[in-house]
């Protein structure tokens, strides 16, 4: 997949965005990787945005959960993932996928060579909003003319999880988020899913990693069985071919 052009493992702490939740307690990110979008409601809308048959970065892979998932059409695919213990983890789980790599790197700093691939994924990483530029820019410098950068984030306005997020980051402004991307030329499309889990126990795990202590008991007192619907955020911005390139 495209030429590795620059050096790994030289990842400057300044460059990376952590994220206690998956960092501090990966079996049970596992768990809720395995309980979001149970119905496949995400993965078929994005069957359609765009090609998935060619070569596809996730940026932010964590521990590979769905690098599998990419491999079944993609010629190839790279996860892209900062944080050392989730790389070894990662390529644990492609072991026998020989069309799948794992390295270090960043979303502002991508070990690829310029227009070497087709789609630059990122879920629930990095991309968060103002302050995102130099990922943006990067992901442009790696896609091919007519390749799509694809990023998926959870809807801070879909209830009941938007609430509970703002709950705990009162700063963030969903509708500000949406102003940037707008600005920054990205179509944005809002698709409701639903987390399911197999008992009580895993779902009160997932929203405890998730969220503050107070905002998950009260997520957990809300959601009285064992699934609530989780609203996305999903951009997609198409590299333009010929002249405009």
């Amino acid at each position: 997949m495209g030429v590795i052009s620059r050096a790994l493992g030289r990842l400057r702490p300044s460059e990376i965005v952590p994220s206690p939740n998956i960092w501090h307690f990966p079996q049970v990110y596992e768990a809720e990787n395995r309980g979001q979008d149970a119905d496949g409601t995400l993965w078929r809308f994005l069957g359609g945005l765009c090609d998935w048959s060619g070569e596809v970065v996730d940026v932010g892979c964590g521990d590979g959960f769905h690098l599998p998932r990419f491999a079944e059409t993609a010629r190839s695919v790279l996860g892209v993932e900062p944080h050392p213990p989730l790389v070894e983890r990662a390529r644990v789980r492609i072991a026998g996928l020989p069309q799948v790599r794992v390295v270090t790197g960043s979303a502002q700093d991508l070990p690829l060579g310029d227009a070497s691939v087709d789609v630059v994924h990122a879920r629930t990483a990095y991309f968060f909003g103002p302050g995102c530029d130099p990922g943006l820019r990067e992901a442009d410098r790696v896609l091919r003319p007519g390749g799509a950068l694809v990023i998926i984030d959870l809807d801070g306005l879909s209830e009941p999880y938007g609430p509970w997020l703002r709950a705990d980051l009162p700063t963030y402004d969903p509708v500000e988020v949406d102003k940037f991307f707008d600005l920054k030329g990205f179509d944005r499309h809002r698709v409701t899913t639903v987390w399911r889990f197999p008992d009580r126990r895993t779902l009160a795990a997932v929203l405890r990693i998730e969220f503050s202590a107070r905002v998950a008991q009260r997520a957990i007192d809300e959601v009285p069985g064992l699934e609530f619907p989780v609203g996305y955020r999903v951009l997609v911005r198409r590299k333009p071919v010929g002249l405009l390139s």
